[in-house]
């Protein structure tokens, strides 16, 4: 098979961390979108950005890409694809999907047609009336933006945030690959220190974690790609040795979470265990306005209370404030928060050295990173 086309979508903002990801593990041809990265690769290319990509949410092979304002355009552009090439003749092939700013609107209409068409495509391809769709599942997943048309098969299964740690959230989770891109933002390294003082369901810590030993996040779970035709099982184990054989085991990397409610402790240091990382994470009890920095030069990466999700807005701002009282000066350690404020550098009482804009889900945020001086 010659070189595949695939595409990763990631959180608005992190499309420049993905692309430098994707290039350390092979792949050509990549080019960055709107909360989307393009590339190309082989099998061993889609295996290792399952496995490896930190930040990207599913790893898709693009079947097509073509204009469409009509079914009657979906149907003639999917006919003629080399799809069996990608899904035998007793896989299931459900779809789904979305629109935008597009001519057709209805997306069970659009899941028809594909499903139809594809139909179509993979009887002729197979000589046969009827398809059982009794093996694996090909997920296929369409996008209809401007009314270009997208043609996906999804390779990861669950999205690629569901590392296999964390079963339950605290009240107001960060996702694991927006908790990643944040990290490699932060720079964090095999020596350093980093602590959350809200460290909620330990998210941010066990990411760190994860980046300083060098921990593929998909080392330790499956992926629907592992039961398609196209994709042996060679380059996932292949892939998966190369991922233990790069693990840092002489990282001299800590953190520490804290946090005013128990629960959230209980479950942070839960959830380092299940990430094989709890030698390397500690969490307490603690309030923000008992906040000490740690004895090591340390990164301080967070993501507070917003007024919007858990508190009264004047409540969230309160603890804005209590942040700069107990944090600045910050001497030779760092900052990372991520919120929605905008008012977050006036409450906390200092401009940081840099801000970038991100989104957790739907919500505009800006990750504030104030530098140390050394």
């Amino acid at each position: 098979m010659q070189k595949i086309n695939f595409v990763a979508p990631c959180h608005f903002g992190l499309e420049k961390t993905l692309s430098f990801e994707i290039k350390k593990i092979g792949g050509e041809d990549i080019r960055a979108d709107n909360g989307r990265v393009f590339f190309t690769g082989d099998a061993a290319v889609c295996a290792k950005a399952n496995i490896f990509l930190s930040v990207a949410e599913r790893v898709c092979v693009v079947l097509a890409q073509f204009r469409a304002e009509t079914f009657d355009e979906i149907f003639e552009g999917i006919r003629p694809l080399p799809l069996s090439e990608f899904i035998a003749k007793s896989d299931s092939f459900p779809n789904g999907g979305h629109s935008l700013n597009s001519k057709l609107t209805s997306i069970p209409a659009i899941q028809k047609i594909v499903k139809k068409a594809m139909a179509v495509n993979l009887g002729k391809a197979y000589g046969m009336n009827v398809l059982p769709e009794n093996g694996a599942e090909c997920k296929i997943r369409f996008s209809l933006m401007k009314n270009e048309f997208t043609l996906m098969l999804d390779t990861s299964g669950d999205g690629l945030h569901k590392r296999g740690y964390r079963a339950v959230g605290n009240a107001a989770p960060i996702s694991e690959t927006l908790a990643a891109g944040i990290v490699d933002l932060a720079r964090v390294r095999p020596g350093d220190t980093v602590c959350d003082p809200f460290c909620g369901s330990g998210t941010l810590l066990i990411e760190s974690a994860l980046k300083a030993l060098n921990i593929a996040p998909g080392l330790n779970r499956r992926f629907s790609g592992e039961h398609m035709r196209f994709l042996p099982e060679s380059v996932w184990s292949a892939a998966r040795e190369e991922a233990r054989s790069l693990i840092r085991k002489d990282a001299k990397f800590q953190a520490l979470g804290f946090d005013s409610d128990p629960d959230c402790v209980r479950l942070t240091l839960e959830n380092a265990a299940k990430a094989g990382v709890s030698k390397y994470i500690r969490a307490e009890k603690r309030d923000i306005r008992g906040f000490t920095f740690p004895e090591n030069k340390t990164k301080l990466i967070t993501n507070p209370p917003y007024g919007e999700r858990m508190l009264e807005t004047e409540e969230a701002k309160t603890i804005y404030k209590t942040m700069g009282g107990r944090m600045l000066p910050l001497g030779e350690n760092s900052l990372y928060v991520i919120t929605p404020d905008e008012e977050f550098e006036t409450l906390f009482g200092m401009k940081s050295g840099k801000n970038r804009k991100l989104y957790n889900g739907m919500l505009m945020c800006r990750l504030y990173m104030y530098f140390n001086r050394s």
